[in-house]
């Protein structure tokens, strides 16, 4: 039996007695951890107070001069009476199973139970959506407020959900844009600007999501915002507001969540070996404050690529050691797999393609290795399109920078896109289209901060008159293929240089039918291109000058000397790890019990047994009697046969030997 809302949907710090509490909690983790049937035909408790508020509104209607106090006040009265009938149609229309979880749900919230709200969240809402929402709306907030008692703080959490659900679902509208930025303002502006602490907790999942979802929909908006050629009046109306989804106030979000939660002075703590706690203070001690400025450091990393500002992105993890295996960027496995992308792609992005490389193999061998526990993750399939984007970004970087890679990571970028990296690895316009291909397909969608200017009616319609409107996209592709074009411009250069380990300029210039002068500038540009940093320690930003090409050179007054290293096969790492696969095999038949016989079958095995044990011992005894009389044959013709022994001590006959001489022998008796 679920208790009266009006009891549930208190404040913060609303008190509970023991008996209730606990009642409370066993019902949400029964209905949470699906131990109830999530039948059509589950009803509410009697108990549940179903009866909706007075939300009326005043009257605004034009009554005009004539209408007295007393008819305004009867129109009134009848238009909040038709709007709470309105409303208690909507919740009545919301299906009993909805309304237990909103209740149930509410419960978990305002006792702050991380666990029955991790269960809500992960499970039973996806459950739910699949069975009464998929191709609609969630109840808007309003509906379901009488039963959470108008909580405030329940019905923004609801409204962050609704929004989310309306943005991967459905399709958003213009209102739904504004509306879900006001929501995420009310959040955070309940977060930031309280006196103390808040008393909530969250899973760390939520919380990442919510940091994920804030920054995505900031990235949508700018799209849909920049397309000014398909605007209506009322939405262009809407956009005349440039403070909405600005990339001042996201920037601003996540900087006060980070300053708030004193999260960059914890983990220079931690990495100096002291305790974090004595620098967190009254904030960052809470795990909300700490999860949400821990994951913000993640998402300005986002927002900084997004921009176009890859050296920025980078600083921002001067103080997170991304392969420590206890940090907290392993507690939730999409804020890992979406680090590792962004820091892989600023790397690429900065010509860094040794770091490029590791970054990706790294979290590719990370989501290989526990891909059977990503199934059981509503983000499963997330997690899958970013690791084809990862293998589609690795095979551009090993194409620039030929590297060893791990087996089976190579196999799957051969299986995925070895049509296009054939193609890349060859000069020309071909190989330059394939980078375009998987430049576009995999690269992140990039924004601008510069938006259209809606303000000015003028300056609009000459905007829409334009051709061509820019793209960040396109510039950030025009960038990356001005390095890959210089790399492939020099593939004559190299072809020679191959067949050579010393070579003369003149003879060089001779081959490329250039002068020498000309040969020397093409050569440094060369040398340029093939050079890159490479992370060894300390920040991200900082490395060692290597060679990131499989052919290198060094020119000595008019002598070229020629250095070439091979990729060769790891032979020794494919043995090990198909005679590892192989033990396991074994190991796993060894380890699995007989199969189970039945009765029946061990009736016939015992007599089968038995006949033929007593077949054998019929047969044993003619055996034994026969063998008697074969003995006693045997035993004259082995009399005979010694008689015609000579005996001990007697003299023989030594035959000649092999060279035609014959030996005396005499034998002492």
């Amino acid at each position: 039996m679920v208790a009266d809302p009006s009891q549930q949907g208190q404040s913060n710090g609303a008190a509970f007695n023991p008996q209730q509490q606990q009642q409370q909690q066993q019902q949400q983790r029964q209905f949470f951890g699906g131990e109830e049937e999530l039948g059509d035909e589950e009803e509410l408790g009697d108990d549940v107070d179903l009866v909706v508020g007075d939300y009326s509104a005043p009257f605004a209607g034009e009554a005009g001069a004539e209408v007295d106090e007393a008819q305004a006040a009867a129109l009134a009265a009848a238009h909040a009476q038709a709007q709470q009938q309105a409303q208690a149609a909507a919740l009545a229309a919301v299906p009993d199973q909805i309304r237990k979880y909103i209740v149930l749900f509410n419960q978990a919230v305002q006792n702050n139970n991380v666990q029955d709200i991790s269960n809500a969240y992960e499970g039973t809402w996806n459950r739910l959506t699949d069975k009464f929402y998929a191709r609609s709306e969630w109840p808007e907030a309003e509906t379901i407020a009488p039963l959470v008692n108008d909580d405030q703080k329940f019905l923004t959490l609801y409204r962050e959900l609704w929004y989310r659900h309306v943005y991967s679902r459905l399709s958003p509208d213009g209102e739904d844009r504004f509306h879900s930025y006001d929501n995420y303002c009310d959040f955070f502006n309940f977060v930031l600007n309280s006196d103390g602490p808040v008393q909530l907790e969250l899973p760390a999942q939520w919380l990442w999501d919510i940091i994920d979802e804030f920054i995505y929909q900031f990235q949508s908006f700018s799209q849909w915002r920049n397309k000014a050629s398909n605007k209506s009046d009322d939405e262009i109306a809407l956009l005349q507001d440039g403070g909405v989804w600005s990339s001042y106030s996201v920037l601003n979000v996540l900087y006060s969540l980070i300053q708030k939660s004193r999260i960059t002075e914890q983990l220079v703590a931690a990495s100096k070996g002291e305790d974090p706690d004595e620098v967190a203070g009254e904030f960052g001690s809470k795990p909300l404050y700490r999860m949400l400025g821990y994951f913000s450091i993640i998402g300005l990393l986002r927002v900084h690529v997004l921009l176009g500002d890859y050296t920025l992105a980078l600083k921002m993890l001067d103080h997170i050691e991304l392969n420590k295996k206890s940090g907290l960027i392993n507690r939730v496995t999409a804020c890992h797999v979406t680090a590792y992308y962004y820091v892989g792609f600023a790397y690429l992005m900065l010509r860094r393609y040794p770091d490029c490389i590791k970054s990706f193999t790294h979290i590719l061998v990370f989501i290989m290795r526990l891909r059977q526990y990503h199934t059981r993750s509503y983000q499963y399939d997330q997690i899958n399109k970013t690791a084809d984007r990862m293998y589609a970004l690795l095979s551009m970087a090993c194409a620039l920078c030929p590297t060893r890679l791990d087996e089976n990571i190579q196999t799957q970028m051969r299986e995925k896109y070895g049509d296009q990296f054939n193609k890349m690895t060859k000069p020309g316009a071909e190989g330059l289209a394939a980078f375009e291909e998987l430049f576009l397909y995999a690269c992140p969608k990039f924004i601008t901060a510069n938006s259209p200017p809606y303000h000015d009616e003028e300056a609009l319609a000459e905007y829409k008159e334009k051709t061509s409107f820019p793209d960040p996209t396109q510039h950030q592709l025009r960038v990356f293929l001005s390095d890959v074009k210089t790399q492939l411009s020099n593939a004559n250069v190299r072809s020679f240089l191959r067949l050579y380990t010393t070579l003369g300029t003149d003879k060089l210039a001779s081959f490329l039918e250039i002068d020498e002068e000309e040969l020397v500038e093409m050569m440094m540009v060369m040398k340029n291109s093939t050079r890159s940093l490479k992370w060894t320690s300390g920040s991200l930003l900082e490395g060692e000058v290597v060679n990131t090409s499989d052919l290198d050179f060094v020119i000595d007054t008019n002598m070229v000397h020629i250095a070439e290293s091979r990729v060769g096969r790891r032979y020794g790492d494919w043995f090990l790890r198909n005679g590892t696969r192989m033990h396991d095999v074994l190991t796993n038949i060894q380890s699995k019990a007989l199969p189970i016989v039945s009765k029946e079958v061990q009736d016939e095995a015992a007599a089968a047994a038995a006949a033929a044990a007593a077949a054998e011992k019929g047969d044993g005894k003619d055996r034994k009697s026969g063998q008697k009389n074969t003995w006693g044959k045997n035993s004259s013709a082995f009399n005979k046969n010694n008689n015609n022994r000579p005996s001990q001590g007697a003299p023989q006959k030594t035959p000649a030997g092999a060279w035609g001489s014959s030996a005396k022998t005499s034998v002492t008796a």
